[in-house]
């Protein structure tokens, strides 16, 4: 985009139904932190630079996974690369998230954050 220059900030907006609770999973997952938080909106900031915007989604319907006929399907999900892949998805488990029943790839996990968008844990084999 030709307007950016450097220093500029960039992120990604979610919904959920609850934006601070969410927001604090994954500040605590990635060891990000919190860098905003207003009434329906929390950000989380990562130091290199992207952030996570959580904002109030009023009606949410969490999506399915795997995608579904007639439900809601995930629109995006988060890849996160991680060198042990059993402790990466046992920390996340911990703080809240849920191993999806269908794993589609042997070095790569799909989990379901709180709010059910569902996001892969991917092995670092290189």
């Amino acid at each position: 985009m030709k307007s950016r220059t450097d220093g500029m900030w960039w992120g990604t907006a979610i919904e959920a139904p609850n934006p601070g609770g969410l927001a604090r999973f994954y500040a605590e997952l990635l060891g990000w932190h919190i860098g905003h938080e207003e009434a329906g909106t929390v950000v989380v900031a990562s130091p290199q630079g992207p952030f996570f915007v959580f904002q109030q989604a009023e009606g949410y319907r969490a999506p399915v996974w795997p995608p579904a006929d007639g439900e809601q399907r995930p629109m995006m999900h988060f890849d996160f690369q991680v060198g042990d892949l059993d402790s990466a998805v046992a920390e996340a488990v911990a703080l809240g998230a849920t191993l999806a029943e269908d794993q589609p790839q042997e070095n790569v996990r799909v989990l379901l954050d709180p709010a059910g968008h569902p996001f892969c844990l991917c092995l670092d084999e290189g």
